[in-house]
């Protein structure tokens, strides 16, 4: 959609887009030189509904609002298809513990640089621990 003097969006059951949704079309307006209006119509009235609508509300910036959906929807699964709630991983929070995962990413890393075929003796108890959890979860990417 790219009218240019566009200045009034209405969105209907707001509620059933996602907050980076509704930001990229709140976007569309305002584009000219008038005053501009995007009205959220909620077919949900649920505390729920109104928190996230707020969001939209209170932020402009797209990277405040995907952090706030995130923590809001839960980040869904990392290799699936449900796209909120929560993700299986256990031993993290993805919208919290960013600092704690690049660590862990730049560890394995090193690892995978000090010994690429996972040969070593620890690299054993790691691909054995891998294909333990892999089962466990049903995850049929051979390690």
């Amino acid at each position: 959609m790219d009218i240019a003097n566009a200045s009034l969006m209405i969105i209907e059951n707001a509620e059933r887009f996602g907050l980076s949704q509704l930001h990229q079309l709140r976007g569309r307006v305002g584009r000219g030189e008038y005053d501009s209006y995007c009205v959220l119509v909620a077919g949900d009235r649920s505390k729920k509904t109104q928190h996230r609508l707020e969001v939209i509300e209170k932020y402009d910036d797209g990277f405040v609002i995907a952090e706030k959906d995130l923590s809001l929807r839960g980040p869904g699964e990392l290799r699936g298809t449900r796209q909120s709630g929560l993700p299986d991983l256990v031993l993290g929070d993805l919208s919290q513990d960013g600092d704690l995962i690049e660590k862990a990413r730049d560890l394995a890393k090193r690892m995978l640089e000090a010994d690429p075929k996972l040969e070593a003796r620890w690299a054993e108890r790691l691909k054995e621990e891998l294909r333990r959890r892999s089962q466990a979860i049903g995850f049929r990417e051979i390690i």
